[in-house]
This record gives C-alpha cells, structure tokens and sequence, in this order.
C-alpha cells in the first residue's frame, strides 16, 4: 500500500522492509557484546553453533526492534532468515510469532495464512536457518504448537526421526504449547524416541519439557514415564526432569541409571 507526501510526484511506501529491519538493529550493534555472544552460543569450529555471527544485542533489543515492524511482509521475514547475522534471524522469528499470533485470534482467525506462516517456518527449519537453542525456543512453541494443538501431530515425529538437532528440538520445543494446554501425551511420546539421545541440547530439551508435564499437568505421568525410562535416560535430562520432585524421589530415579 502507499500514500501521497506532501509533494504529490512523490510516492512513499509504507510497506517494511527486511533492509529496515537490518538498519535498525545495525544500529543497536555491541562488538564487545558480540564477541561474548559468540563464546555464549558456541560458534567455534567444531560447535553447534559453528560459523555464526552475532552483531551483540541482546534479546530485549532485538524485541524492541521487532515490534517496529508487525507488517513485515512474509518474502521479507523469509530473507531476514536468510541472513548470516544471528539477531536479523531471531528478529525475523520475534515477527513471524506475532504475525502468527494476530492470525490465530478468534475474531480475525485466517487458517489460509496461517499455514502460509507455518509453512514458510518449517522451509527456515529444513534449511537449517532456525540454527540455534534460542532461536527454536523462540519459536517452535509459539508457531508449530499452536498450529497443531487441533491437529494431527505426526509432523514432530517426521522432525524428532530427523538427524539434525535443530529439526529434533523443534518436534520437542513445539510440544510446550501442548503441556501448557494441558496435554502431555505428545511430549511422552517424543522422549520414548528420543530418550537415548545424548547431545546436550537434546538432554535439556527433553529434561525441560518432562519437568514441565509434572509441573503443570500430572506429576503422575512424568514418574510412571521415568519409572520406565529413566535408566535410558542421560543425566542431563534426568536431572532436570526430576527437579521438582522432591529430594527421595530425585534419588530415586536418578539410581536407576
């Protein structure tokens, strides 16, 4: 859409842009923060987070930045995913959630772009852009749960079956918007197959999103599925599935390994 300036030969556009986005966080950069992030997100050869590079803001930044540009067009969200810079992609995710969440409110629900939306999200994750725990954690409980609170689930076990660690920590991050909907049953379904996997993104995944079926839904079903699965388990997960329970149980569980 545009509208006339005051000189009316000249049109100016009021639809963002993905080079604004990127001025606006340019502009926010920290090369002392920057350097830290990178120690922070393990972006040294040989790490899961290898090659990436981080203009250093922090999160609240990044935030604020996204919400200056709540109609950033989809094509635009998708080249900022693109971006070699780690905030222009979690910038791009800040405005992918909201622009989910404006989609899925009831009175201006539109399913047609809201699968448009998961769509364009799952090609950023097949292609590896959603290449970090905070940028899934930003985003797989708030596009690819809700989406499938209603719907049929076997997309996260395709992405749990996946090698990659991204892939399978989307399947597991997608599934909090479930527990916080009271339903635990994907996400036990998920740690059966997971349960043996040992990168330590995957262990706190899977240790976080079990403490949160005991915390918020049923104890009962974290214990029984630990009851079964717990010497499979590594101890990373265990430890923070067990959290909350209290200290003989932690003990427990934790000797059956």
């Amino acid at each position: 859409m545009r509208r006339e300036s005051a000189d009316p030969e000249v049109l100016v556009s009021e639809i963002p842009t993905a080079a604004q986005v990127r001025k606006a966080l340019a502009d926010l950069a920290n090369p002392t923060d920057a350097h830290h992030l990178q120690r922070f997100f393990k972006t040294a050869p040989g790490e899961y987070g290898e090659g990436d590079i981080f203009l250093g803001i922090r999160v609240p930044g990044t935030r604020k930045v996204a919400k200056q540009f709540p109609a950033l067009p989809l094509e635009q969200i998708d080249e900022l995913l693109d971006s070699p810079l780690h905030e222009e992609r979690l910038a791009a995710l800040f405005i992918l959630n909201a622009r989910f969440a404006a989609a899925s409110k009831p009175r201006t629900l539109d399913d047609e772009a809201r699968q448009e939306m998961v769509d364009l999200y799952l090609a950023a994750v097949r292609r590896g852009r959603v290449n970090n725990w905070d940028l899934v954690d930003a985003s797989a409980e708030n596009i690819i749960g809700p989406w499938l609170l209603d719907k049929d689930r076997t997309l996260l076990f395709e992405l749990a079956e996946q090698d990659s660690l991204w892939e399978r920590r989307v399947a597991l991050l997608s599934t909090f918007a479930f527990i916080k909907a009271g339903d635990p049953s994907t996400t036990l379904e998920l740690a059966e197959i997971l349960r043996t996997d040992r990168r330590d993104l995957i262990q706190k995944a899977l240790g976080w999103m079990l403490r949160e079926v005991g915390k918020r839904v049923d104890q009962t079903a974290l214990t029984d599925f630990l009851n079964r699965n717990a010497p499979e388990l590594g101890r990373t997960a265990l430890s923070y599935a067990t959290e909350h329970l209290d200290p003989e149980q932690r003990a427990a569980f934790r000797a059956l390994r």
